[in-house]
């Protein structure tokens, strides 16, 4: 074979690869808990969605029913020929590490965690500080200067949440007191709404007038205990001040629809990192908690978000290797 040949052959194969990457499809691949989880799953899933809408094309998805089918999904979407192939936990990590190195040639991404590798993107958020804000308005809201806080899994993730909701609960009362529980250690902490009712329950017997959810489907159980007991709750993820309107406080905001969906419209890889400078965390304010919200209380959960911007406030990140003190 000439040399002009063999050129000729390598330019066909690079513009029938560039081709096909054109053509294919995204794929996201929820973790446990389902896609309509109301919460992280569900703003991946409205992420996609808008990917869909304003692009006329599909993308491919799949819903993890146990531990065991995270890799066996992720190849399957690969050998479809999906591209990128959005993650959807820390879980996967290894995975995707696996799967991404036996695919050079698509694109991978992860939510929650960071792999390295050439055609990986991660996407990681402060999630701490997102919490500290709706830590300070849940101490300025509580009248017996009680709060709450129910995880999911008990994983350095939710603990993250955790430490963050204490910094901010503490800043705005010194005086403040803080009850915690995680609901599990296993995948199934994240859809227990029955468990997640209880620890509310608990919480609220103990004093607690305001609990954080940080759970997933979890939560959902959390915010009936608080409508059921005259309580105040807050959500996460997802704006979720819908689910019960006058009891939700506010709701934590990760943006993990707008991550998801920058992802499909335009894969990077490296790492992502989504805080209050990129507006990938924050707090909800819509029609449902307009009248739980003061001006007041706003004014200065506003304050406490210029401060952490411009740095006079650091808040402490506990998956950074820091103790939780504040």
């Amino acid at each position: 074979m000439t040399t002009l040949n063999t050129a000729r052959l390598g330019l066909l194969a690079a513009a029938l690869s560039a081709s096909l990457s054109a053509l294919a499809e995204p794929a996201i691949v929820y973790d446990m808990g389902g896609k309509f989880d109301k919460s992280f799953n569900e703003a991946a899933y409205n992420g996609m969605e808008r990917w869909k809408k304003e692009t006329g094309k599909q993308y491919l998805e799949f819903e993890i029913a146990n531990e065991s089918q995270r890799e066996q999904a992720l190849r399957r979407m690969a050998e479809k020929g999906a591209s990128p192939i959005i993650a959807m936990s820390f879980s996967m990590a290894s995975s995707v590490d696996k799967v991404a190195k036996e695919f050079p040639k698509l694109s991978f991404a992860i939510i929650d965690d960071e792999v390295k590798g050439p055609n990986v993107q991660s996407l990681v958020f402060k999630e701490h500080e997102g919490s500290f804000l709706v830590g300070a308005m849940a101490a300025m809201a509580s009248k017996t200067g009680k709060v709450g806080f129910v995880g999911g899994m008990d994983i350095p993730l939710i603990r993250r949440f955790q430490c963050g909701y204490e910094q901010g609960a503490k800043w705005a009362n010194p005086k403040a007191e803080v009850f915690a529980n995680m609901t599990g250690t296993t995948g199934a902490a994240w859809n227990d709404p029955a468990r997640g009712g209880e620890l509310a329950k608990a919480q609220f017997a103990k004093g607690a007038d305001v609990v954080f959810a940080a759970a997933g489907g979890t939560g959902i159980g959390v915010y009936q205990a608080a409508k059921d007991s005259g309580k105040l709750a807050i959500g996460v993820d997802s704006n979720q001040n819908h689910i019960q309107p006058g009891t939700m406080l506010t709701s934590m905001l990760k943006r993990v629809d707008v991550a998801v969906y920058n992802v499909a419209k335009s894969h990077k890889p490296g790492l992502s990192v989504f805080g209050l400078k990129e507006d990938g965390v924050g707090y909800a304010m819509d029609k449902n908690n307009e009248k739980l919200v003061t001006a007041d209380m706003k004014k200065k959960v506003e304050a406490a978000k210029a401060d952490i911007l411009s740095g006079k406030i650091k808040v402490v990140d506990y998956m950074a290797g820091n103790a939780c003190k504040y």
